[in-house]
């Protein structure tokens, strides 16, 4: 089966070709023999009903300095790709919303990962709400009141923006800080949406687990543990990544939330867990699965492939007599 697929994301040029995600499956896609194109969001556009793009066909190579061939930009209609990538970084912000608005023109006859509507509709800190059995004590509020009787209650809290990304904005408040109202004011003057407020987790001294699903099944996890001073694990602030294991209670968590994310169409899906609770469910861009393949000996994007080919076929199958 070789496919035309059209890959959305920030510009290649700069990648860390040994860590992205993204680059990871414009490899695999090329070693199928599909036909790749790139584009950046904002050379989306919608003209009387139809959504075209400024692409340039390439061919991804691992090389550092150069980490793909170009061919000659073309304008074409995304009806007449296969499968769409949605694969830009968050921030999840009205121009992120407004490219999923403009794929659902094409989705589902050229088959977009992940489903543009469901990407719209599960923001990372508040899809994992709908599974709230599986989080730390959380609280999504502007209230001053609801959020100093949630301090109260549990004296260590984690403060971050509803939106952030990539442990941005993201504060540790001990039980005897003194900047949580000036913290409050500053969250107030950049931010218009909700913060969110969890209780901390002493667990993330030992990691924050990523663990990666491709359509609703557990593929694989790294541990990323934060540098000593930092309460963040993430990689590109310091964090290191160490091999892991899923423990039972990992496999119990991916099995409560996979049925739903099999049904929404969010085939490669990132999730976040300290300890025992579920803290984020990447859905934009999740990475880490060079970091698994090399930890693990295995290559999750040919299985992050094999489940797009098989829903791209399901999706072309006659409707049953």
């Amino acid at each position: 089966m070789s496919l035309a697929v059209a890959i959305q994301m920030d510009p290649i040029e700069g990648i860390d070709i040994d860590a992205d995600s993204t680059f990871a499956l414009a490899l695999e896609a090329h070693r199928r023999g599909h036909g790749l194109y790139h584009y950046l969001p904002q050379q989306l556009s919608l003209r009387d009903g139809r959504v075209y793009a400024r692409v340039r066909p390439f061919e991804p190579r691992r090389d550092a300095a150069a980490p793909a061939r170009y061919d000659t930009a073309q304008r074409i209609d995304l009806a007449t790709m296969d499968v769409v990538l949605m694969r830009q970084d968050p921030p999840f912000d009205m121009s992120y919303i407004t490219a999923t608005h403009l794929l659902e023109h094409v989705h589902p006859e050229t088959l977009v990962v992940n489903d543009p509507a469901h990407v719209r509709n599960a923001p990372e800190k508040l899809f994992v709400t709908h599974f709230s059995d599986l989080m730390p004590p959380t609280l999504i509020s502007s209230d001053r009141e609801e959020i100093n009787a949630f301090r109260a209650a549990h004296k260590d809290i984690i403060v971050k923006p509803l939106f952030g990304n990539g442990g941005a904005g993201v504060f540790h408040i001990t039980p005897d800080d003194e900047n949580l109202n000036a913290l409050l004011e500053m969250f107030t003057s950049l931010y218009r949406e909700p913060i969110i407020i969890q209780r901390y987790l002493p667990e993330i001294r030992r990691g924050d687990k990523r663990i990666i699903l491709i359509d609703g099944e557990a593929a694989g996890a790294i541990n990323r543990v934060p540098p000593a001073g930092e309460a963040r694990s993430n990689l590109h602030v310091g964090g290191r990544a160490e091999k892991a294991a899923l423990s039972d209670r990992d496999k119990a968590i991916c099995h409560a939330i996979g049925p739903a994310l099999r049904e929404r169409g969010l085939i490669f899906v990132g999730i976040d867990v300290i300890g025992d609770y579920k803290t984020e469910i990447n859905v934009t861009s999740p990475t880490g699965i060079q970091e698994i393949d090399r930890f693990d000996g295995v290559c999750l994007a040919a299985r992050i492939w094999d489940a797009i080919e098989a829903r791209h076929a399901a999706t072309r199958r006659p409707p049953e007599a």
